[in-house]
C-alpha cells in the first residue's frame, strides 16, 4: 500500500457504523451509529469522535481544506441529527455520514496529486 492509498480501516469503520446489519425483507441497512445514538448527546458525541479518524486520514493524505470542510460538516450534520428526541434513529440511518466521508476520501486520494 503506498502512502497516497486510503488504508482499510476508513472503509471498515463506515460499513460497521453505518451499513453492518440489514432491516430484514428490506434494502435498508443501518449500522452502529444509530444504536450507540440511543444513549443522548453521549452517543452521538462518540460516533463524531469515531467519525474524527477519517478526518487525520485526510490530513495524512493532504487532501485539503475543502475536503476536510465538507466532512466536518458531513460529521457536524450527523451529529445534530442524532441530538433530535424520536427522529435520531431514522435521521441517523438515513445521513451515513461514516459512509459519505470513506467515499470522498477514497475519491480524492486517487484524484489528489501530492
Amino acid at each position: 500500500m503506498s502512502d497516497r492509498e486510503v488504508r482499510p480501516w476508513v472503509e471498515k469503520i463506515a460499513h460497521t457504523m453505518d451499513t453492518a446489519y440489514r432491516v430484514p425483507g428490506t434494502k435498508y441497512r443501518f449500522g452502529l451509529d444509530p444504536i450507540i445514538g440511543l444513549v443522548p448527546v453521549l452517543g452521538d458525541t462518540v460516533t463524531l469522535i469515531i467519525g474524527l479518524g477519517m478526518l487525520r486520514e485526510a490530513r495524512r493524505l493532504e487532501l485539503g481544506a475543502s475536503v476536510m470542510a465538507r466532512m466536518v460538516w458531513n460529521l457536524a450534520l450527523d451529529w445534530l441529527v442524532g441530538l433530535v428526541p424520536g427522529l435520531d434513529i431514522i435521521l441517523d440511518t438515513a445521513v451515513k455520514a461514516h459512509t459519505k466521508n470513506a467515499k470522498l476520501l477514497k475519491q480524492r486520494a486517487g484524484s489528489h496529486p501530492r
